[in-house]
């Protein structure tokens, strides 16, 4: 373990954005082949057997993106500011444009826009809100007293649990929308995530948990989201009216961590080049939906 940090550590800023670049046009490239990999597998795409493929394919690369906090060893904590200012601006365009291009047109088209509909995303807007409360799962959090660190650092990973299980619910929710509605919303969460586990990676450190137990905990905690897919595609396929109140109620949820979680945490930041880093990574998260619309479909 200790060989594979040190070789990580010689990994440069540079060498860090081609890896993460590559991967997440790999990533785009191979989810948005829909039509390619159903045929690949024999699957129908109108069938459970593919809805259930793509989802347990999408919450494994969102579980594995836990431990993602293992690349920000190398990185000064000037590098690190940099690297979590584009993240989280990309994060935020990403849920606002997977909440109003995907999720929202989708279940207006298929349902109308009713009140029903406007309930179901003012509940996922209120639910969120009562779990930030209570369980404060944020980006960057506020370092508690010492005698009181380890304890915090607990709570990060059952509050992560739940968050990550949460996610699992909405995935498996959007691939019973529509494969391209996963898929987007998958997109989305991935983006969300890497910011986030960079986050509670560095509150387990600080915690006192050693590097590795730090990825351990942490990869079993996003392992409740294969649970939270599970759970929505079973109740999904048995309770038609699920697939009405999830897609809204997503909506809601994205456009409340984007809008008082993700960009009230962009406003703290006011040099003029670094505001523009967040401008650039909100628009490109916004368009990168918007090719997901044309491209998945």
């Amino acid at each position: 373990m200790g060989k594979i940090f040190k070789n990580i550590k010689k990994i440069t800023f540079q060498q860090l954005w081609i890896i993460a670049i590559a991967a997440a046009l790999s990533l785009i490239f191979v989810l948005t082949k829909v039509d390619t990999l159903g045929g690949l597998f024999g699957l129908d795409l109108a069938s459970l057997g593919a809805i259930w493929t793509y989802t347990l394919l999408s919450v494994a690369v969102v579980s594995l993106i836990s431990i993602v906090g293992i690349i920000t060893l190398g990185l000064n904590i000037e590098r690190l500011n940099k690297v979590m200012t584009f993240l989280v601006s990309l994060a935020a365009g990403s849920l606002l444009g997977d909440a109003m291009i995907h999720l929202l047109p989708e279940i207006a088209e298929e349902t109308g826009f009713t009140l029903a509909i406007s309930i179901y995303f003012l509940l996922g807007i209120f639910v969120f809100f009562i779990l930030e409360k209570f369980i404060h799962w944020q980006h960057c959090h506020a370092v508690p007293e010492k005698k009181h660190v380890h304890s915090f650092a607990l709570m990060n990973l059952v509050g992560d649990g739940l968050h990550n299980f949460i996610d699992g619910l909405i995935i498996g929710g959007s691939y019973l929308v529509s494969i391209p509605i996963g898929l987007a919303t998958t997109v989305t969460v991935i983006i969300h995530e890497i910011p986030q586990e960079i986050g509670d990676f560095g509150v387990l450190i600080h915690g006192g948990f050693t590097k590795g137990r730090a990825l351990f905990f942490n990869f079993l905690t996003a392992l409740t989201a294969v649970a939270g897919a599970i759970i929505a595609l079973v109740v999904g396929s048995s309770a038609p009216g699920f697939i009405t109140f999830i897609a809204p109620f997503t909506a809601g949820g994205f456009i409340y961590l984007a809008m008082a979680d993700l960009i009230p945490e962009l406003h703290k930041e006011t040099k003029p080049m670094n505001s523009l880093i967040q401008i650039f990574g909100i628009l490109l998260g916004i368009l990168l939906m918007v090719l997901l619309k044309f491209v998945a479909e």
